[in-house]
């Protein structure tokens, strides 16, 4: 088997794992090098979660999935221990969707958070929303969220108003500010948030990896004896690009480099701390990023190879993204699972794990842990996944096919990026009905819609369901199943 370069024989050998048994079970789907999991543990108790948020990160930027220019050898040995999911989608390419669509468990278009939110915005995530901590909470779990929120800004709107006990970060994004390299009069003062108090404005961003980390390493120590859900969104990669000294300068990839290379450190710290305190065995680990590389940054941006564009598109370089996953005896070592997968699935599967009710609301994401502990035969409970941007749908997969619907889209026109955190600006550019064959060709480069108009038709009518279900603007349709966002006024 042989996944984007990788043989398993090498990324065992990369990873320090030559001499283990390589005889391992093949599914359909999921590859699982060592066989079956381990023994079930004898702990009651609800398992641990910690789920590790990059922005930005693009699917070539951690070293198993190609990066080059820097190491990350926590994430790596997180795959070498765990599974890699080479199919994992966000739905959305960019940050407050995403993050809604994580939380929640829907299409960010069900609960109406379907474009970025800004220092300006007056709505935020509903408090009607019952969001992965509140459904964790009634089984005694503390939460802490530390980090990038993204989700509303005001008070009413914050982590702490949402089931988590504690929170530490950002509020928005970390290029909202003052400092911004286009539009700095459009932004406040950027400020740090502790609970629900500013406790500083224009915070020094080098420092922010690091105090996220100290913070997450303390809330495991203290809960160390109890279930916990830990949420780590962190602010980087995003522009503007900061790195504490201890990194700086570290790889061969500028900034950027040493910035992803911070990002794996803290992954490591986390890692080392389930360890020290005995609780590995008992916690899942996921890693993913919340969508694709900011390509106009050029230097201060990542790489989606071999996916084609970027953050902002519904191509799968804006949506595909790098995922690990990691749980000691539950989940086997070396997995890779080719299955498609959502960030919306995270909230379902959690709950399962638990032992905790689902949301009265509907949610869109399915319970993927059959894919995640690579069982025999275990497929993709996902019929199709619908691709938006913004309000408007502009393609849908099924299996291996990917349907683009007419849309434009952001792109360099195969112009480098630009330099020192200075984009350059994007080109427009449009996109007709178009069908990819996402097993052979991933990069969405060869249309083969005249060769398979049964598939394309069949998309299609997928795609009619869903119009009719959130809607569609580029059709003038709003769909039936909308929830409204929170509102300041209400």
């Amino acid at each position: 088997m042989s996944t984007h370069g990788y043989t398993r024989r090498d990324f065992l050998k990369v990873m320090g794992l030559g001499a283990v048994r390589l005889g391992g079970l093949t599914m359909s789907g999921c590859t699982d090098t060592f066989g079956k999991s381990g023994s079930e543990t004898t702990d009651t108790r609800p398992p641990n979660f910690v789920v590790i948020l990059t922005d930005d990160q693009g699917y070539a930027d951690v070293g198993c999935f190609g990066a080059k220019g820097f190491e990350t050898p926590n994430l790596d040995r997180m795959a070498a221990e765990g599974v890699r999911f080479t199919d994992f989608y966000a739905a959305a390419a960019s940050c407050t969707p995403w993050r809604a669509a994580l939380l929640t468990g829907c299409y960010p278009q069900r609960v109406s958070l379907p474009h970025v939110l800004g220092p300006g915005a007056k709505i935020g995530i509903n408090s009607e929303e019952q969001i992965i901590p509140e459904v964790l909470k009634p089984l005694g779990y503390a939460t802490a969220c530390y980090g990038k929120w993204h989700l509303g800004h005001h008070s009413k709107f914050l982590p702490t108003h949402h089931g988590f006990d504690d929170y530490f970060g950002l509020p928005y994004s970390n290029d909202m500010w003052p400092r911004h390299p286009e539009r700095p009069e459009a932004y406040p003062d950027l400020p740090l948030v502790e609970g629900e108090r500013v406790i500083e404005y224009n915070p020094d961003q080098t420092k922010l990896t690091t105090w996220y980390t100290e913070r997450a390493v303390s809330f495991i120590k203290k809960n160390k004896d109890r279930p916990f859900l830990l949420y780590l969104p962190h602010s980087m990669p995003h522009v503007p690009l900061h790195v504490s000294d201890k990194f700086k300068g570290k790889s061969k990839q500028g900034l950027f480099g040493d910035v992803i290379m911070e990002i794996d450190w803290s992954v490591g710290q986390i890692l080392s701390t389930l360890k020290r305190f005995g609780i590995d065995r008992q916690t899942l680990v996921i890693f993913c990023s919340d969508n694709g590389p900011w390509l106009s940054y050029g230097d201060h941006a990542g790489s989606a190879k071999p996916l084609r564009e970027g953050k902002g598109t519904t191509f799968d370089g804006g949506q595909r993204e790098p995922t690990i996953m990691r749980w000691p005896g539950k989940i086997p070592a070396g997995t890779v699972c080719n299955e498609m997968a959502s960030t919306m699935d995270i909230l379902p599967t959690l709950a399962k794990l638990a032992g905790a009710e689902l949301p009265s609301r509907r949610v869109d994401g399915k319970d993927i842990w059959p894919l995640m502990s690579a069982q025999r035969g275990a497929k993709s409970s996902h019929e199709a996944f619908f691709y938006y941007r913004g309000w408007a749908l502009e393609a849908v997969r099924s299996g291996k096919w990917k349907l683009h619907l007419p849309h434009s889209y952001r792109s360099l026109g195969g112009r480098q990026g630009g330099t020192g955190g200075q984009p350059v600006k994007y080109e427009q550019a449009k996109i007709g009905l178009a069908l990819f064959n996402l097993q052979q060709d991933v990069g969405e480069q060869h249309d083969v819609s005249a060769q398979h108009p049964e598939v394309v038709k069949r998309l299609l009518s997928l795609a009619e369901k869903m119009r009719e279900d959130l809607g569609d603007s580029a059709k003038k349709m709003t769909g039936k199943n909308r929830r409204p966002p929170g509102r300041l006024q209400d």
